[in-house]
């Protein structure tokens, strides 16, 4: 006579539960990662030295600062070294000249 198998459970690895559907109505999920294509071409007229104000969120978003290196690659960047003595690498795009006004 074959022996019995007895029932036993799925361990919790095998019960995964399947993703939500996604409707056709969703326009876009609040946690996407948005990829700006123009930053490739980064920002043209920039040179050490020059008084900047970064544009971009983060921490150091709308200060003014200092460029104090250029980065050229896939993406431009440039290390700026703000009034307050922080500093923070940039993406070109996301720096405004500022002029000496006084």
């Amino acid at each position: 006579m074959p022996k019995r198998r007895n029932n036993v459970s799925l361990s919790k690895v095998g019960q995964r539960r399947l993703p939500p559907h996604v409707s056709e109505d969703t326009i876009e999920r609040p946690n996407l990662a948005k990829i700006n294509l123009t930053a490739t071409a980064g920002k043209q007229g920039l040179k050490v030295g020059d008084r900047v104000r970064i544009d971009s969120n983060g921490m150091y978003a709308g200060k003014m600062g200092v460029i104090e290196r250029l980065s050229a690659g896939a993406i431009p960047s440039a290390l700026v070294r703000v009034d307050g003595g922080g500093s923070r690498q940039v993406r070109t795009i996301d720096l405004m000249h500022v002029t000496e006004k006084g």
